[in-house]
């Protein structure tokens, strides 16, 4: 059989959902993605769908890929194949579009780089349309000093003490080392914050790890050592610091062109 490539970008609300990847449950974006599918005719039953990283439980995504194989003759082009999937997908999951690429793409491996936003919201009372969107921040925060801890976590470094871990079932990475390009903080209206991390990849809850130490930073609850020992640390320190889920949105997912 000859087989299609398909590349999707997929937007969702985590909080109904298990995560990313398939359990048990059923109850994951891989799952229902791939019920749908077992829906369309034509389709190898079983058709598995590949995506380009896990989210946790409650995170959300405006924009996670994922590709799948579909028989090259199957009647779908890029346009028909959001329609029918989302026609089969809970409101809270969208296949945005599709585009047929080559065999050897992989929307993990061929990643070249992800990026994350993390939503504040620093006002007194959190409007109930906000529930499970933002980490409503209670106590003071310094703005000018949690931009600076952004510069400070900035840049290749080992980030061991931002990753928690898996599970004894889950290999642990090849490597903790990282590179952090980019950390910027957009504050927005109705006292909101935005917080945006870029990065060649992200270890296991690194995002709500670096997140909830920054905020602490900018709380006066850290000092400067404390944060700057968390990185490359002999001691292998690690924060205790860790966000909530619901605040945390994949964004995008880049890839190297195609020369």
């Amino acid at each position: 059989m000859t087989l299609q490539r398909w590349k999707w970008t997929i937007a969702y609300d985590g909080a109904p959902y298990g995560g990313w990847q398939s359990q048990p449950g059923g109850n994951t974006i891989q799952d229902h993605l791939e019920a749908a599918l077992s829906e369309i005719r034509g389709l190898p039953s079983g058709t598995r769908v590949h995506g380009s990283g896990r989210t946790d439980a409650g995170v959300h995504a405006y924009g996670q890929v994922a590709h799948i194989d579909a028989p090259i003759d199957l009647s779908l082009d890029a346009k028909a194949w959001p329609h029918a999937l989302n026609a089969r997908l809970p409101g809270s999951i969208r296949v945005l579009d599709a585009e047929a690429v080559p065999q050897d793409f992989h929307a993990r491996f061929s990643a070249s780089e992800k990026t994350y936003v993390y939503r504040l919201y620093l006002g007194k009372i959190l409007p109930p349309m906000l529930w499970n969107r933002v980490w409503h921040i209670h106590n003071s925060l310094d703005v000018g000093a949690l931009r600076h801890a952004g510069q400070c976590l900035r840049g290749r470094h080992d980030f061991k003490a931002f990753a928690a871990n898996r599970g004894k079932n889950s290999p642990p990475p090849a490597t903790t080392v990282r590179n952090l390009t980019k950390v910027e903080i957009l504050e927005e209206p109705d006292n909101q914050l935005v917080l945006s991390f870029t990065a060649d990849g992200f270890l296991y809850r690194m995002v709500r790890m670096l997140t909830g130490t920054m905020v602490r930073f900018a709380q006066g609850k850290l000092s400067e050592s404390d944060l700057l020992s968390l990185l490359d640390d002999r001691e292998l320190l690690k924060t205790s610091a860790c966000a909530p889920a619901g605040g945390l949105y994949l964004r995008d997912v880049a890839y190297h062109p195609r020369g």
